[in-house]
């Protein structure tokens, strides 16, 4: 039986198919717990805050002057399949939709699959309208054993144009028609959309000891950082929660990391706390980013993919991801500053390395510390099926999430 906090996940990652609608349940998460929301910079920063650019969120608060920052980051996009501008298709008697893949997709893991539809219309107006039709729209069909019957000794080949294009009725209405009366906007300027499998996320296994579901890459850390900084109360320290859209392809974007949302933001508070230029710089050396993405779990089926003694474990913690190439920010300073956070605050903690012959991958700690000159440490909960449609980590790991980011930010 899952406890509150488990639940509390499961309810954020099922209503949460897009970063925009990450964002959402992030604002009304915030609301709830006397946060105020800010449009604008021009004046003074309220002391505990938020504010919202599109698919990204950053959310803030206020410590002493003579304090330093205590950030942690996050990123709110996973990949999936997105619908084209003009998606209508029919051809042979099926009615489909043209998609585009986003980001590194695990693309064998959504054929099959019952497909809900998400996003967001903005109207002639410029008003937004979030849209969720968490029903089974569509599917991605895969070709019958008959039609292809050496599939299970040559493997699944997929071409991502011709075979991944999902059928979406027979006598299906024009998309764009759709997609205005659904999202309650009076006309269609552009839109968003986005397909997600509407299985719930759920807890598996015989002992009750894994969580699965869609995005758990990388809403997990989402929930955590929020849920830590809702916790964490009048401290020394300012806490800044960053939400970013885009890590999954590279951050180069105004709502990614390599944009200036939090730059601006901490600019702003340091002019409110009226520091100098020095002030500020001292400041930040003397204060860390928290970069949280899931990591790889061993995989018991695969296990020459790992290194033996850098494999990190479900329901053991999160991992500390290591890479003296700098695909990962974190140090040696980092790691000690990190255990003993862990340490003080009875977190168990792992480590993730890969193997020298198998690519690393990256996140938004290096693009945050560079950008910042703040040290970032890299961190995340242990997963396996990294982008499929349905991810799995241990159930436990989630928690010990939120415990070492709530210390961390009083730390």
């Amino acid at each position: 039986m899952a406890d509150s906090n488990t639940e509390s996940l499961i309810e954020w990652l099922d209503v949460s198919p897009t970063p925009f609608h990450v964002v959402e349940t992030t604002r009304q998460l915030l609301h709830e717990s006397g946060f105020v929301q800010q449009h604008g910079f021009t004046h003074e920063v309220t002391r505990a805050g938020y504010f919202i650019r599109d698919g990204s969120i950053v959310a803030w608060r206020q410590g002493s002057k003579h304090g330093a920052l205590r950030i942690i980051g996050a990123h709110t996009d996973s990949p999936n399949l997105r619908i084209q501008a003009r998606p209508d298709i029919s051809q042979f008697g099926w009615a489909q939709l043209g998609v585009e893949m986003y980001g590194g997709v695990l693309l064998n893991s959504w054929l099959d699959r019952d497909l809900g539809i998400a996003g967001r219309v903005i109207d002639h107006n410029g008003e937004v309208h979030l849209f969720n039709v968490n029903e089974a729209l569509a599917r991605v069909p895969q070709l019958a054993i008959h039609l292809d019957r050496e599939i299970n000794e040559r493997g699944l080949l997929l071409d991502k144009h011709q075979h991944t294009t999902p059928i979406w009725g027979v006598r299906a209405p024009i998309f764009e028609e759709w997609i205005a009366e659904v999202s309650g906007a009076q006309s269609v300027a552009a839109f968003d959309a986005h397909l997600y499998d509407i299985t719930p996320a759920t807890i598996l296994g015989v002992d009750e000891s894994m969580l699965v579901s869609g995005r758990l890459d990388n809403q997990v850390s989402c929930w955590a950082a929020i849920s830590a900084l809702v916790n964490t109360h009048d401290h020394e320290h300012t806490v800044v929660v960053v939400l970013n859209d885009h890590e999954e392809v590279g951050s180069e974007s105004v709502t990614g990391a390599g944009g200036t949302l939090l730059s601006s933001l901490l600019t702003c508070l340091a002019r409110d706390h009226g520091l100098s230029e020095g002030a500020v710089f001292d400041m930040r050396n003397r204060s860390w980013c928290l970069s949280a993405d899931n990591a790889h779990a061993v995989h018991p089926n695969y296990a020459e993919r790992h290194d033996p003694r850098h494999a990190p474990r479900p329901n053991a913690g999160p991992a500390l991801k290591l890479n003296g190439n700098q695909r990962y920010a974190t140090s040696a300073r980092g790691v000690a500053f990190l255990r003993t956070v862990a340490e003080r605050s009875e977190v168990p903690l792992q480590v993730f390395m890969s193997r020298n012959n198998m690519p690393c991958g990256s996140t938004i700690g290096p693009i945050t510390s560079t950008q910042l000159g703040i040290e970032a440490i890299d961190i995340g909960v242990p997963q396996l099926s990294m982008h499929s449609a349905r991810e799995m980590c241990g159930a436990d790991d989630p928690e010990f999430l939120v415990a070492l980011m709530s210390a961390f930010a009083q730390s």
